[in-house]
């Protein structure tokens, strides 16, 4: 079997709402056997998130009320892309906006695509360093709370599962495959 075995051809899009954030299109698609299926696409802008760590090896985090869970969640800091904005760019205003900090530096660790069976979104995701406190400044419709937490412990909460947001816990296991775990020794 070859890829385009796998391809699906769209043959007719309706929107069904289109909204500040996210778009929700009906497709139609022509299946690789010929026959036809209907497809349900969120499209969105895309996002930034931020792994930010401080000089004395702190992780920080915000709490905030998710409406879709009903709870409040343990995250990292991330907003979406502006029309036209770069990932960087993002990933530095939402830092500042909802944890007062700006970073001297930050580090690609990767992209992913948080849920690609119907939600049109890349997620950039960031590492921050060289942290300084400038002040907060959250949307006049977010409310949050910030949480430092110990780098070691809060990669622990990763492994463990006690951070259910995705995009939260691949920064911290790549922060702690690539930065913070020992390399193990190769046996000669």
């Amino acid at each position: 079997m070859n890829l385009k075995d796998l391809q699906e051809i769209p043959q007719k899009s309706e929107y069904l709402y289109r909204g500040r954030i996210i778009n929700l299109r009906k497709d139609e698609v022509l299946l690789p056997n010929g026959k036809t299926a209907q497809r349900e696409i969120i499209e969105h802008p895309g996002g930034a998130s931020v792994l930010a760590i401080t000089d004395s090896g702190e992780a920080l985090f915000v709490r905030q009320y998710r409406p879709p869970f009903g709870k409040i969640l343990l995250e990292i800091p991330a907003g979406k892309l502006e029309k036209g904005e770069e990932p960087k760019v993002c990933a530095a205003r939402e830092i500042i906006e909802e944890t007062g900090y700006k970073a001297e530096k930050l580090i690609p660790l990767m992209n992913c695509l948080p849920s690609p069976g119907c939600y049109g979104e890349t997620l950039y995701l960031f590492l921050a360093e060289g942290l300084t406190f400038v002040g907060e400044n959250p949307d006049a419709d977010e409310f949050l709370q910030v949480v430092k937490i110990p780098v070691d412990r809060a990669i622990e909460m990763a492994q463990n599962g006690e951070l259910p947001d995705a995009k939260t816990t691949i920064s911290l296991l790549i922060y702690a495959q690539k930065y913070a775990l020992p390399k193990k020794q190769s046996r000669a």
